[in-house]
């Protein structure tokens, strides 16, 4: 069965982790705007078809930021997902992680895609604390991850993306989900809950 999924929560509450899951146990891709910038900035631009030559100029820009640990531009972000969203494996649904940030950015989605004839099944909410975002996003220690950054990427977080919870709990279209359980719980957890609300 076809579904549009969007995951949210702070940097290191798992979403790619259950992206990945749930990706695989509903039959579903993912979109990560993460992955997708990162691929982006990480092929040769040069080697490229009309689509993923529109990918490596949006990385381009969106390079300085991502460095930075600030939030990509929402013209970069909403250009990225028109891309990728407008490729054939993405018709019968998909899991988007890592987008929309923002109250603006989840408008720009919902507009994007009433264009493309589609809509926004559900926003899963991964709640967890700030300490446990701290402590696992240190312990994944990527390049990026010294604590200066990632304490802003948390404070974008609670500044930004928590409007989010309203937004689509205005629309009930928000499952909230504790994020500091083990993956696997998480996991069974957003499963029952879809299953309760498509049933």
């Amino acid at each position: 069965m076809g579904m549009r999924l969007i995951l949210l929560g702070g940097s290191g509450a798992g979403k790619g982790t259950q992206a990945t899951r749930l990706s695989q146990r509903l039959s579903l891709p993912t979109l990560s705007t993460g992955d997708l910038i990162r691929e982006a900035m990480t092929t040769d631009s040069t080697a490229h078809s009309g689509a993923s030559e529109a990918l490596a100029e949006l990385a381009n820009q969106a390079k300085p930021y991502v460095e930075k640990g600030e939030l990509v531009p929402d013209p970069l972000m909403i250009g990225f997902i028109r891309q990728r969203l407008q490729q054939p494996d993405m018709a019968q649904g998909w899991i988007l992680e890592g987008y929309p940030r923002t109250a603006f950015q989840a408008e720009e989605l919902d507009f994007l895609l009433e264009e493309l004839g589609q809509g926004v099944d559900q926003a899963l909410w991964l709640d967890v604390s700030r300490e446990v975002l701290v402590e696992r996003s240190l312990a994944r220690s990527r390049s990026d991850d010294d604590l200066a950054v990632v304490q802003r990427r948390i404070d974008n977080l609670e500044e930004f993306t928590k409007p989010l919870q309203d937004y689509y709990g205005y629309k009930k279209r928000l499952l909230m989900v504790d994020g500091s359980q083990s993956a696997d719980v998480v996991e069974q957890q957003i499963v029952d809950q879809l299953t309760a609300v498509a049933s």
